[in-house]
Order: C-alpha cells, then structure tokens, then sequence
C-alpha cells in the first residue's frame, strides 16, 4: 500500500495508489517466530495487515484476531480486484529480480505467487464474514484503547520505508504500538527496502526501554528478502 499515503493518515485514500499484497499465516509463523501455543488465549493485533491472511487462517483455529490497516476504507470487492491487479504486477517484477531472493522458504516462485493469491482469497472471504475483524486504521494514530491486545504483530511496514517515513514517524507509530499492548510486540523485518538495518534502530530501541519494555532482537528461519531474518520482541516489563 502507499506509505506516503499512511504517513499522512490521510482520510481519503486513492485506490490506485496501495498494493494490496499479503502473506499467509504460515508465513506468519515463521517470520515472527511463533508457535501457536503463545497465540492461545491471547488478544491479537495484525497491523497493518493489508491483505494478509493471519487473521482469516488464525481465526479458524479459534485464536482471538484482529487486522486494521488504511486499507479498509474500501469495501472486499474493491480491494479483491485491486489484490488481483496486484499480484500479476507482483509476479512480473519477481520473474526479473528473481536472483535478488533467498528461495529456501518458498522452494519454487510458483509456491511464493501461489501462497500470495492463497493469502489475498483468504484475506477476502473472511472479511465479507466477519467486518468487525477488520479495521480501517491509520498510522501513527490508531484507533484502539490503551492496552487493548495482549499480542501486536507488525510487518514489513516500519523501518522498511524509512527512505518515505521520517524518523518522528516511526516514533510516534512505535509509541502508538506500546500505548495499545499490554504484553508483548513483535516487529518485522529490521531493515530497510535496500537490506540495509534501519539507522535509527538503536533509538527506537532505547525509546521503547525507556517505557519500561525489555528490548530483543531475535532470528527468525524464515527467509526471502536478502538481510530480512531477525525481528523485533518488545516484552512489557511487570
């Protein structure tokens, strides 16, 4: 999705300028290093979550999900056309950059686009279920009361474009993050569009210490993005 448009938390959206692309839960769980056991009996926040999967295939499995995005302005329709549009975009520009990726996850480009399309049907179907699942929000501000989830889950957002999002900006949305959490928050990936960590990691670190929250930078297996295999574990300190 545009992140120029989420920086300014902007009321009206031009379709035309989001992608709407997502992962699956199983990817979820790989990039945020989780097991279904610590999903259990918690309340959780996928944000922003555009046309992911995780709270569709998580609420499946009786977890306690919720995905807000600024995306969610428009209606499944507009957003399954335009997720559609998207993904032979997507698939177009991954035919010629295909070297620039580790594969090991995915095994085939076939099983990336296929889990791609897997994650926008999912996404869809159980929004036009269950609306109150999915909430339009908007960065840095979001629209839920103080220590409203157990569980934020936040990826391939802040400190990916960090080139396009200031440095206030990120930490007013990581201060957004820690005011709506009340246990933990796990942020992915850790570097930038160009691979490289995000430059002022280190003060986004000591932000969130300085709040009272033990600070991890944790490995993950998951791999794709050359650099992207670490996140982010925010614990909140008793």
């Amino acid at each position: 999705m545009s992140r120029d448009e989420l920086s300014k938390g902007s009321k009206k959206l031009d379709l035309e300028r989001i992608v709407f692309i997502g992962r699956t839960y199983r990817e979820y769980l790989a990039m945020f290093d989780l097991q279904e056991s610590e999903l259990q009996g918690r309340v959780i926040l996928d944000c922003p979550a555009g046309a992911c999967s995780f709270t569709a295939e998580g609420s499946g499995r009786g977890f306690n999900i919720t995905a807000a995005d600024i995306a969610y302005q428009y209606g499944p329709d507009e957003l399954e056309a335009k997720g559609k549009r998207d993904l032979l975009h997507a698939e177009e520009r991954l035919l010629q950059s295909r070297g620039q990726y580790n594969w090991d996850f995915y095994g085939t480009m076939e099983r990336h686009n296929q889990m791609r399309e897997e994650a926008l049907q999912f996404n869809i179907e159980h929004r036009r279920r269950h609306r109150d699942r999915y909430i339009f929000a908007s960065f840095p501000a979001l629209p839920f009361a103080d220590q409203s989830f157990d569980l934020t889950l936040s990826a391939h957002f802040l400190f990916m474009y960090a080139d396009r999002l200031s440095e206030p900006f990120h930490e007013e949305s990581l201060l957004e993050l820690l005011r709506i959490t009340r246990e933990e928050i796990r942020i992915f990936p850790l570097i930038d569009l160009s691979s490289q960590r995000y430059k002022a990691m280190d003060r986004m670190l000591m932000l969130a210490a300085s709040r009272g929250w033990a600070v991890e930078e944790k490995n993950t297996s998951y791999r794709f993005q050359h650099g992207a295999d670490s996140y982010l574990k925010l614990t909140k300190q008793k």
